[in-house]
């Protein structure tokens, strides 16, 4: 029925064009795989901007948010981020060092890593 009819198309799609779509896929892929992503961390008591603040100093270092992902438990408020520090390879000791001090100036801890060092925890 329908579902088969889809099904066709599909593959006469595939045939045709799927060898650029094919490509495509691929490139997407590697393009992500050569991303170089830092896992930041905000934890501590709950005040207005945490939030601002830190998403100002990445921005107005070129660093792109991935990902975040933020709760407030009973006042204590915690934010995980995953950013693309791609571009960022020589600087990347001055961005987690500014991200402490900043941290430390409006009252939470933060934190950045490299994603790889929690890949390689996985495979232990």
């Amino acid at each position: 029925g329908c579902i088969q009819k889809a099904i066709n198309l599909l593959r006469k799609w595939l045939h045709s064009e799927g060898n650029q779509f094919v490509a495509q896929i691929g490139y997407i892929l590697q393009e992500e795989q050569d991303m170089k992503k830092c896992i930041v961390t905000v934890l501590g008591k709950d005040t207005v901007g945490i939030i601002a603040k830190v998403c100002t100093y990445l921005a107005e270092n070129g660093i792109n948010i991935l990902d975040i992902s933020q709760t407030i438990v009973q006042g204590y408020f915690n934010m995980m981020m995953i950013v693309d520090v791609t571009e960022k390879d020589t600087q990347f000791t001055k961005i987690c060092d500014d991200l402490e001090k900043l941290g430390k100036e409006i009252g939470v801890n933060i934190r950045c890593q490299r994603e790889e060092i929690f890949e390689k925890m996985h495979r232990l």
